[in-house]
């Protein structure tokens, strides 16, 4: 990790100026909580246009992403290996962001353990601050109590509009690509809840 990290890592906590960072202007989106990187390596790859942020507290995830983003010759992502609160807070400008996407995150399923969650009423104000108008907010959970206790609170985040429909899901949009996570759910019937907000114009 620690030879490939300069190529593809930001250790800021200062406001970073993405477009020195990337040496171009490109549209901004961010990952939240990547994982082993599966899926944001396959979003740069297909999206060489957009330029990709990730961020992800665990190093060994960290560690895969890069082992990819090398075999990859991908050079439209940028890592944080850091609090995803904290990176949105300091690190990224107001009304700067074309996305962000969160796919699969933690779903604390015990009650006791709900605080922690990630979608909150306040991650939300937050988020939306760092959204341009009309930029999107992307989750996606396979557990479907997460999935409507995100909704519940997206639907009450007065910046955000569901793109499907008020209290509706969206379809898996063709850019999402599989994880064999996901592929293997799928095999055993479990469900996948997609859930799709836009920014607001006018707020």
């Amino acid at each position: 990790m620690d030879t490939l990290w300069p190529a593809h890592g930001i250790d800021s906590v200062d406001p970073c100026d993405f477009e020195a960072i990337f040496g171009r202007s490109a549209p901004l989106v961010v990952e939240i909580g990547f994982g082993n990187g599966e899926t944001l390596a396959q979003l740069a790859s297909d999206q060489p246009q957009v330029n990709f942020i990730g961020i992800e507290v665990h190093r060994p995830g960290v560690a895969q992403l890069l082992l990819q983003l090398k075999e990859r010759e991908l050079t439209n992502v940028r890592i944080f290996c850091a609090d995803a609160v904290e990176i949105l807070t300091h690190c990224i400008a107001d009304e700067s962001l074309s996305g962000v996407n969160l796919f699969f995150p933690d779903p604390w399923p015990k009650k006791r353990h709900h605080k922690r969650r990630l979608v909150n009423p306040d991650f939300l104000n937050l988020l939306a601050r760092k959204l341009k108008c009309g930029g999107f907010f992307h989750a996606a959970t396979d557990w479907e109590d997460y999935a409507r206790h995100m909704m519940n609170v997206l639907e009450q985040c007065d910046r955000l509009e569901n793109v499907a429909g008020r209290t509706k899901f969206s379809p898996r949009p063709a850019h999402r690509a599989l994880t064999k996570f996901e592929r293997r759910g799928q095999k055993l019937g479990h469900g996948v809840w997609d859930l799709i907000f836009s920014r607001r114009a006018d707020l």
